[in-house]
Order: structure tokens, then sequence, then C-alpha cells
């Protein structure tokens, strides 16, 4: 049953294509004239071109989460101008779109159910499954869990190996196939661009930290978002819809530039209660139903803080660290 609470958020839910184009404008135009500027620069000195690279990235995970309120029908009011924006804007970040799109709105109806992980989350194990596990499959998984593995290596593995070739995607699933290949084909386009204009080499040293970069920051808000010690995770018998939203997903509360750069996703609270809210929404409505609301306030030092977490203990009913007799990876 639907609450009142989200009946009158889902009123207030009102994409604009107004203020989706001055959004997009004002994104686009500084990311383009940064990455001239890069690919200009890093044909005299690499590192200063490299020096650039945090500021694209700031602005292309902005990009991403345009591209994110396109695949929840939240950025403009038409269907057509959302996939159509969508898939640019997710070939702009290694994105399939349409591959995405499945995978997250799964997410979205699944985040908190035991019973249904493994589809668009982060892999997170009960500590009784962890605990029957073989040794080689714990020490597997406390890899995978690694901060460094979640940050530094999961970037590469995610958004340049599998958004190129999904392997856990079914082929009955054609449109997403096809954004697949539609995609691939438009970044093979572009290094062949590289190729003929500056050299793939040189292309590289801009490409490659700021997509790291955006990708890393994505993963990390993400991950904090989910991932806290007083979370919600239920089996399917007792799972709630909106009690998942608002007590399974967190406000991770930013300073204004950085709620700019991740256009306010950091409401991920209300952004899984009514996930049709635009982003240049969420901030205002997170204000005027903050009481009801209640939300989960983290900073950015409880998200760092929450790495140390790796298991559901369903018995406590939180996050928690490795049990000490798995002490060796961290």
């Amino acid at each position: 049953m639907v609450s009142e609470l989200t009946q009158k958020l889902v009123a207030q839910a009102k994409p604009d294509a107004r203020r989706a184009t001055l959004q997009l404008l004002g994104t686009l135009v500084p990311l383009g004239l940064l990455w001239a500027l890069s690919f200009h620069v890093v044909q005299s000195s690499r590192l200063l071109a490299v020096a650039l690279t945090p500021l694209a990235a700031a602005l292309f995970l902005r990009v991403f989460v345009f591209a994110h309120d396109c695949g929840h029908g939240a950025f403009f009011p038409s269907r057509t101008a959302n996939d159509w924006c969508g898939f640019w804007l997710g070939a702009l970040s290694l994105t399939p779109y349409r591959y995405w799109q499945h995978t997250h709105n799964a997410h979205h109806a699944t985040s908190g159910n035991l019973d249904r992980r493994g589809l668009g989350d982060v892999t997170m194990l009960t500590r009784r499954e962890y605990e029957a596990l073989p040794s080689s499959q714990k020490r597997a998984y406390r890899l995978a869990r690694h901060p460094l593995v979640l940050l530094g290596i999961g970037p590469f593995l995610l958004f340049w190996i599998k958004h190129r070739f999904p392997w856990d995607l079914p082929r009955k699933y054609k449109k997403e196939w096809q954004s697949i290949l539609a995609t691939n084909g438009v970044l093979l386009a572009a290094l062949l661009l590289a190729h003929v204009s500056i050299g793939i080499g040189r292309a590289a040293w801009v490409v490659v930290p700021t997509l790291w970069l955006a990708h890393m920051a994505g993963i990390f808000i993400f991950y904090v978002q989910h991932q806290f010690e007083h979370g919600y995770w239920m089996r399917s018998a007792t799972w709630d819809f909106e009690s998942a939203a608002l007590k399974g997903s967190t406000f991770l509360d930013l300073p204004p530039l950085a709620r700019w750069i991740t256009g306010s996703i950091g409401y991920h609270h209300l952004h899984h209660l009514v996930s049709r809210i635009p982003n240049y929404q969420l901030e205002l409505l997170h204000l005027r139903f903050s009481d009801e609301l209640q939300p989960i306030r983290i900073s950015v030092y409880d998200g760092i803080a929450a790495f140390q977490l790796k298991l559901w203990d369903e018995d406590a009913n939180r996050m928690i660290p490795f049990p000490i007799e798995a002490t060796e990876v961290k």
C-alpha cells in the first residue's frame, strides 16, 4: 500500500524541460571547453593535462547523474528526450544506457532485500553466509570488499570491461544488447577520432584519469548510501519498499559545491522513495518534507568509516566488520 507521504511526493515530481536543458548547457559547455584545453595542453605537457583531470572528472560525475535521471524518466517530461539524452550521456561515461537502466531499476526494486541481491548492487554477504564459505572463497570475498579493490580496480572492471561485455545479461534482453553494441560503436568511433587527431596515447593521458576519478567518486557515493551500520536488510517475507527506501538509503550531507557536482544524489532516501523526482527538485522536497521523511544523515567521514563494515549480521540487524578470526584482510 502506497503511503500518503509517497503520494504527495509523486504529485510533486515534475520534470521540466527548461531546467534540464539549462543543466545540460551549464555542464556540457564547460566540460567541452575544459577537455579542449586538456587535449591542447597534453601535446606539450602531459602532467599539466593530468592536473586538469579532477575538474573534468567532477563535471563527468554530474553528467552521469543526468543520465541516471534520464533512466528514471526524471530529467525531461518526454520519454523520447530522456532516452535520447540518456544514451549519449551514458556513452560519455562508458555506460550503455539501456543495460544500466535495466540493472539500476532492478536495484531500486530489490534494495534491502536479502533474498534478491546480485543485480545492480555491491556484493554483500550475511555473516552466516560468509562463515559457511570455504577458506578460498572467504579470501576472495575479503579481497572484493577491500576499499582499494572497490574504488581502485572496481571502476575499471565495471565501466571499462563489464559495460563493454556484460556476461550476466541474457540474450533475450534485445533492447539492452542493442544499447550495449551501439555504445561500443560510439566508443570505437571516438577511439578512431583520437587516433587520427592527437593520438591514442596522448588522449589516454586525459581520458583515463578523468573517467577513473569520476567512476571512483560515483562508486563511493553509491556504496556509502546503502552500506552503513544500521541499515535495512530483510528477507522477502518482511521486506517493505518504503521502509527500504527510508531506512536503507542515507542522506549524504555534502557541502554546496559537492552537492552541485553530484546533482543532489545525496538525498538518496528521497530518490529511492520516488525515483521520478528530478535531481533539481530533490533538495527542495527534502527540506519541505524532512520531518516526515526522517532521513538517516551521514557525512563523508561517516561514509569513509563505513568501509570497515563487511557483512550483514541478521541476528544483530546491523552491518559488522569481518569476524576476528578473519582479520588478515580488511
